[in-house]
């Protein structure tokens, strides 16, 4: 079953068109992320999902249900740019934002204590936000995001200003949470987090959707038939069946590494002719990363990325 079904989705604003025909569907407990260049319409369509601003043209879904207010305490919504009160003391803030969200005063204090505790932040509570590191503040904008327990968590740059230690702790909370139900919506330029987190993926691109399905089977649809090699010894004049060809080779001490396309995909083929003569070491495909295809598939719809993709 899907969670959220967003149907042919377009966005006008004078002269632009911020989303062109949208369509996406996100499975219950997965994580879906939400990929595409500054400006591509990703923002536009989060705000969409969260009631912020409507659709000009579609629909949206939750649960089979038009999406309405009565929607809005089921979702969480991190955005990128922060929301916190920078004089308001910390757990002040918290019980405001809980509250907001339909919890009861005391349920809420409850749920504070729990993460604060959790997260060994309970020295910070009479703090102000202005008082805190960046990382700091993450920490109690993510807290406030999920302090209801929502059915729908939608995550935008959740990792920005963030330790090593303080991000995989928030990834783990994440992936907690996807194992106890939730699902989660996911928009980030750290295409690393993508492959270690997503389950699906979507790319938009210039207001138009230009890529989505299961993170796995879209790497493999845009893998090449490259293999990596690996023979042990020294080696330099190696020949190969019909159908494959050497595209890179390189020597160390005691191993010769190849990189070999292969037309025909049989993989059996070359294993079977390499073991005649050669100690194979290593024999695994080149999977293209999430980072590759999405340059790929960008250039191909006509985008422009911006400095470090």
């Amino acid at each position: 079953m899907n969670i959220l079904e967003v149907d042919q989705v377009s966005k006008f604003y004078t002269g632009k068109t911020a989303l062109n025909k949208v369509s996406i569907a996100i499975p219950e407990g997965t994580i879906y992320g939400l990929l595409g260049p500054n400006g591509a319409g990703k923002t536009t369509l989060i705000r969409i999902i969260n009631q912020i601003t409507g659709p000009d043209e579609g629909s949206v879904k939750f649960r089979e249900e038009a999406l309405g207010n009565q929607h809005i305490f089921r979702i969480g919504y991190l955005p990128e740019e922060r929301g916190l009160y920078k004089k308001m003391e910390i757990a002040d803030q918290m019980l405001y934002f809980a509250q907001l969200k339909g919890l009861t005063r005391n349920d809420a204090t409850k749920r504070i204590k729990y993460w604060f505790e959790k997260f060994e932040i309970m020295s910070w509570k009479n703090k102000k936000i202005e008082d805190l590191s960046k990382g700091m503040q993450q920490k109690i904008q993510f807290i406030a995001t999920i302090i209801h327990q929502p059915e729908l968590l939608i995550l935008d740059e959740p990792f920005t200003g963030l330790d090593p230690v303080n991000a995989d702790l928030i990834r783990d909370e994440i992936l907690e949470m996807k194992k106890q139900g939730t699902s989660v919506i996911f928009s980030t330029h750290r295409m690393e987090s993508v492959e270690t987190l997503c389950d699906y993926i979507a790319l938009i691109n210039l207001s138009n959707k230009v890529l989505d399905g299961k993170t796995s089977e879209i790497k493999k649809q845009y893998s090449k038939n490259t293999y990596h090699i690996a023979l042990q010894g020294v080696h330099q004049d190696i020949l190969l069946p019909e159908g494959s060809q050497i595209m890179n080779l390189t020597t160390s001490a005691d191993q010769t590494d190849l990189e070999v396309s292969l037309l025909n995909n049989n993989t059996n083929a070359i294993l079977n002719h390499l073991m005649q003569t050669y100690t194979i070491v290593n024999f695994s495909e080149k999977i293209p990363s999430i980072n590759d295809i999405f340059k790929q598939r960008v250039a191909e719809t006509g985008g422009v990325l911006a400095a470090g993709f």
